[in-house]
This record gives C-alpha cells, sequence and structure tokens, in this order.
C-alpha cells in the first residue's frame, strides 16, 4: 500500500495520536498543508495548522545574548514523579556497543549515549530546541545579569543539594575542574574544541561559575551544555588530568550526579546501571535498573522492541523503510521518528593511509598520491547515485541531499546541487591525467592506479550503500576494496585501535554525523587545520579528513566571534558550499532520527540536539 494512504488510513481508524501523526509525516516528507489535513483528521474535524513540516524542520534561532531573555523561555518547576523507582528494568538496545563512558574522551554516540545516563549537564537543548536547565537553576539572560549583551562572558548559577553518587557534594570547583581537565591537551580530550574559547572559569562561590570567554562568542552555551557539556567531578579526576587521563578506573565505572549508576560495564557487550536512591529530581527516575545492550545489528534492534517485545528501546535504526514498517505491524513497538540533524556522508581522506611516518599513518603532513586532486575528488562525487540510496535504502528515513550541513535549515546553501554523471566524471579523469595505461580497466595516476579501500562499520545498508558505489566507481577505472568493521570498534576512542574512523586508515570512509546544539560550530570545526586527527593527539581531532584550507579555516576563525545572526547564516552557507564544493566530504542522505519504542513506554522526548536519553529520568512505563 502507498505509505501515504497506508497513514491516512490509520488516522481515520483513530489508531494514531497527534504526535504519531507528525513523527510519520515527517518520516515521508509530507508538505505543511498536508500535515494539516491529516492533525485536522486526527483532531476530529478540528482544523489544526502545525509551524512547519517537520521534514522541513523549522529554523532555529540562535540565542544571542541579546535575544537570550525572549528566546529561552525559563521552564516551570520540575513536577516530582508519583513515585521513585518500583518500574523495574529498563531494556535498551545500542546496535553500536558503547566501549567507555567518560564522554570527553568519547568519539562515538554510543559513548556519548551511555554516559549521559550517569553523568549530566549544565542544560541541554530539549526536544522543542529550547534551553532547559538540569545542573544550572536557571537559564543565563541578559535581563538577569547573568549573560553579557556582547557574550563575553555567562554566570551559571547551580543547583543546590546535588550529590555526587558517592555522596560528595556537587560544587562549581567541579564546573571549573571540567573545563582544566577538557583543555589540557595532554588529557586529548574529544571535546576540547567546545571549550578552547573560554580564557577562564571564576568560582564565585560554591553554586555560581562565571564563564569569561576570550573574544565575543555567540556559542556561549556551548561549554557545559548538552552531549559535549556532561560535568565531571574533581575529587575522583583530579589526579587522573593530563597523561594520565586514559588511565582513569572513572572510564570504566564513573560516577555522575546521573539518576542511575553503573553497577557493571562490559565494553563492547552491556551496561548495567541502578537506581541513585539520592537522585536530587524528587521523585526520580521511576526505573530501578537499566540495562544497556550493545552490538549485533540494526534490524535486530529494531525487531526485539516492535516484534518480539524483549526490549524497551533501540535506537539509531538504520534499517531498510519496508522492514521497519513490516516489524511495527507486529503490534509490540512503535516507531519514533524525528527530523534530526545528521547525514550519512563519505568523507575523503587527505593523507596518505598506506605510508607509514613516526608509527602512524594518514599523518597530515604526507598527503594523499591522488585524492589531493580536486578533479578526481570531484569524479568520485559524480558517480555517486545518491537517489538510489536515499530511496531504496532509507525510505521514509532520509532524503538526498548535497549539503553537509543540513540543521538548522537555514544554513543550507539553496545553490548547492548534487549530480550523478558518469561522462562528466570520465572526462574529469581524463583532465587530472589519470588514465588506463595498462588496458587493464584501471587508471593511473602519477604511476600509481586509482585503488580505493573503502571502509564503514557494518550495517546492511552500509554495506549495500559500498556495493552501489563501488559499481559506478569501477566504470570510471578505480579499483575498490570494501572493508566492513564492527561498529564498537570503529567508532571506538581506543588510541591503539588502527580501525577506529578516527584513524582513518582508508581512502574513503562513510557514516553519519551532524551538529550537537542549533549553533552548528562545534560541528563545523571539523573543518579546521587546527583540529586535524594525528598520532600527537591520540586521534582526538575532530578533523580526520586532514583538510587543510586557511580559506575554511579564516571562515571558522569569523563564526567563532560573529555576533549578527545574518551574518552567521551567510557564513555557515560558505562553509557548507566550501565542504561540498572542494569535495571534503560528500552527502548522501540527510537521515530522520529513528528508534522504537514498546507501546507501554512513555516520557521520552527525542530531541535535534540531544541524546536519546537525555532525560532518562523522566522515563515511565504506563
Amino acid at each position: 500500500m502507498d505509505p501515504l494512504r497506508e497513514l491516512q488510513g490509520a488516522v481515520q481508524a483513530g489508531r494514531l495520536t497527534r504526535r504519531e501523526v507528525l513523527e510519520r509525516a515527517a518520516a515521508l516528507g509530507l508538505t505543511a498543508p498536508v500535515i494539516a489535513s491529516l492533525l485536522a483528521a486526527c483532531a476530529g474535524g478540528q482544523q489544526a495548522t502545525p509551524t512547519a513540516a517537520p521534514a522541513a524542520q523549522t529554523p532555529v534561532a540562535v540565542p544571542t545574548p541579546t535575544q537570550a531573555a525572549a528566546a529561552t523561555p525559563q521552564p516551570q518547576p520540575i513536577t516530582p514523579a508519583a513515585q521513585r523507582g518500583g518500574g523495574g528494568t529498563l531494556r535498551l538496545l545500542w546496535w553500536q556497543a558503547p566501549t567507555i563512558i567518560n564522554p570527553h574522551l568519547a568519539q562515538g554516540t554510543k559513548d556519548f549515549d551511555a554516559s549521559n545516563i550517569v553523568l549530566e549537564a549544565l542544560a541541554y537543548f530539549d526536544a522543542e530546541d529550547k534551553l532547559v536547565p538540569r545542573l544550572a537553576e536557571e537559564v543565563p539572560s541578559v535581563e538577569k545579569g547573568t549573560l553579557d549583551p556582547e557574550g563575553r562572558w555567562v554566570i551559571w548559577k547551580l543547583r543546590k543539594n546535588v550529590k555526587w553518587h558517592d555522596g560528595q557534594p556537587f560544587t562549581a570547583k567541579d564546573v571549573k575542574f571540567t573545563w582544566e581537565y577538557v583543555t589540557d591537551e595532554k588529557t586529548t580530550a574529544t571535546t576540547i574544541a567546545s571549550y578552547r574559547a573560554i580564557e577562564n572559569v571564576e568560582i564565585v562561590d560554591d553554586h555560581t561559575v562565571k564563564v569569561t570567554f576570550k573574544q565575543p562568542n555567540p556559542a556561549w552555551f556551548e561549554p557545559f551544555v548538552g552531549g559535549f557539556g556532561l560535568i565531571l567531578p574533581e575529587h575522583i579526576l583530579r589526579e587522573y588530568k593530563g597523561e594520565k587521563a586514559r588511565n582513569a578506573p572513572f572510564n570504566l565505572k564513573p560516577i555522575g550526579t546521573g539518576p542511575y549508576k553503573v553497577v557493571d560495564f562490559k565494553p563492547g557487550d552491556v551496561v548495567v546501571y541502578e537506581i541513585n536512591q539520592d537522585y536530587w529530581q524528587e521523585g526520580k527516575p521511576y526505573f530501578d535498573r537499566v540495562e544497556l545492550k550493545g552490538g549485533g545489528d540494526a534490524t535486530s534492534a529494531a525487531r526485539a522492541v516492535l516484534q518480539t517485545g524483549e526490549a524497551d528501546w533501540s535506537w539509531n535504526l538504520q534499517v531498510e523503510a519496508q522492514i521497519l514498517l513490516q516489524l511495527e505491524k507486529a503490534g509490540q513497538g512503535k516507531l519514533v521518528i524525528a527530523p534530526g540533524p545528521n547525514a550519512e556522508r563519505i568523507m575523503i581522506n587527505f593523507a596518505d593511509p598506506n605510508t607509514e611516518k613516526d608509527g602512524a599513518r594518514a599523518e597530515p603532513d604526507v598527503p594523499h598520491p591522488f585524492l589531493t586532486n580536486k578533479k578526481i575528488r570531484e569524479a568520485i562525487a559524480l558517480a555517486i547515485r545518491r537517489d538510489v540510496i536515499a530511496e531504496q535504502l532509507y525510505g521514509p528515513a532520509g532524503q538526498v541531499t548535497a549539503n553537509n550541513l543540513n540543521a538548522p535549515a537555514r544554513f543550507k546553501h539553496p545553490d548547492l546541487k548534487w549530480e550523478f554523471n558518469l561522462e562528466k566524471a570520465a572526462k574529469l579523469l581524463d583532465e587530472a591525467g589519470a588514465v588506463d595505461t595498462n588496458n587493464d580497466g584501471v587508471r593511473e595516476y602519477n604511476g600509481k592506479p586509482l585503488q580505493i579501500l573503502y571502509q564503514t562499520s557494518i550495517n546492511p545498508i552500509r554495506q549495500r550503500t559500498q556495493e552501489i558505489v563501488k559499481a559506478e566507481l569501477e566504470k570510471l577505472g578505480f579499483k575498490v576494496e570494501l572493508k566492513s568493521i564492527d561498529a564498537s570498534v570503529f567508532f571506538s576512542s581506543d588510541p591503539g585501535n588502527p580501525d577506529t574512523y578516527g584513524h582513518f586508515y582508508a581512502d574513503i570512509e562513510m557514516y553519519t554525523n551532524g551538529p550537537s546544539n542549533p549553533f552548528p560550530l562545534n560541528w563545523a570545526r571539523r573543518y579546521h587545520s587546527k583540529e586535524v586527527a594525528r598520532k600527537a593527539n591520540n586521534w582526538a581531532g575532530v578533523n580526520i579528513t586532514r583538510y587543510q584550507n586557511p580559506e575554511m579555516d579564516k571562515l571558522l576563525d569569523t563564526l567563532a566571534t560573529e555576533m549578527n545572526p545574518d551574518k552567521q547564516t551567510e557564513l555557515f552557507r560558505q562553509v557548507n558550499w566550501i565542504s561540498v564544493t572542494d569535495v571534503v566530504e560528500i552527502p548522501l542522505v540527510h537521515r530522520n532520527a529513528v528508534s522504537a519504542a514498546t507501546k507501554n513506554l512513555t516520557g521520552y522526548q527525542p530531541s535535534t540536539w540531544a541524546s536519546d536519553v537525555w532525560n532518562i529520568g523522566d522515563w515511565r512505563r504506563q
């Protein structure tokens, strides 16, 4: 049956709530008028007009200091749950298994998610893209005198009576220590880019910190907020800052302020949490125990929630659309679909993954033998059937895109287009001087064959994508070898593991990423030459392509201080333009966030900018 007609039938039969209608509409990419008619039917004939089509994503106004008071409403006092505990076990499935539970040393989303259950940030962007406090008492604002109108400083007032899991009080010392820990170059923290703008963190009193920036900072809310902002305990980690950071027992059994405590962790397998009976939010959490099981594959994770009921929540369901819809018909669970900021993309390695220097490969000062030629990179981009990948493999879970930065929507460059054209690609290779000298079907450039190692994590959709890309590249005269790596290894932060995406010991690689807040400078720094991943920083740099361009660096440095929203939009669009037209990364599919929940699970709030489990203390069983 046509998906739209199936949705219309479900609405008319009264089987869907308004929220479920919006989620399905987002997945199908429906327009605002169509969504309005569906909501009207859902409301029993009462006309309802959505503010925007969810799939298109409403542009988010960045809360600059002068707008903060109006743009960031203060939340109502937290309403206690009916009771703390008594909910039994909450079973979570992450088909990419966590390998570390210290977010500031992590590189994979799975590790940030595992950390979010036990650690907390000062604030988060919620499901409505509003900044809401957690360990902070309130969101800073110009009106309250806690935010500088020029973005040079911000004052965070912290909650009192919050305790770490070992009973020690949470204070301003912990916030300052987190900054010191992350910005110590010897720590090689993966989140360091989000904290470099800070000049100083001053402890005003036990529950107040003043963060002063080196220059006006439009992203004043970036440090200490969201997944990159989880606060660390000073009394636990003070001896493990710098070179000792990766040896801390904390990395496998952290002490946090969150609703759950880690009681057992088998890296690459499972994390077991138990309720924090002293959690500062009265009446929360509801579940007595949380089991986050990792590994396997996305299809099995979806089946465990939607069909067999073996789990309560499964994350990041990169599964073919028809399979997901078929599994949902079993009736055990439901798909949770929301607009996402992420894009599946192919990264180009500008360094040579086959030449070793000082015991490492793909070092930034050893250029790639042929991918540094722009015409060869352009030929690769022209040979990718993005429409086939989006429509046949992702369906309602994603839309083809020509932009590397897709959210907020105002930062997408309106003039970027994608094209599949093998004839044009072949001509570019000819112009580059890449020719088939041996008449064996493989072109050579400067005497070396155009041989590509193409790696990604193990996942059915990704392997099918690899096959589609390989088939077209080999028609052009490339020789392509495919490599699939277990997700727990590929997304590991282990500096001794050569198969991580950060090492990037391949010519091209593919995975999904996107920004973590509405001012996506932390994401865009992936193109800055200062952030190059290399042996010297334990491959923790966010610039894994080893791309270096003074023009791009200048754009990003300007964005770090630009306070005018209109100029910010233009600058981010330029970043988008260069990243695509210089073929640093090749965007394929703008993915929706697709998870699955058992039908009796409530309280979750999928957020564009936060972990699935960012508010796990609110989750309950109906």
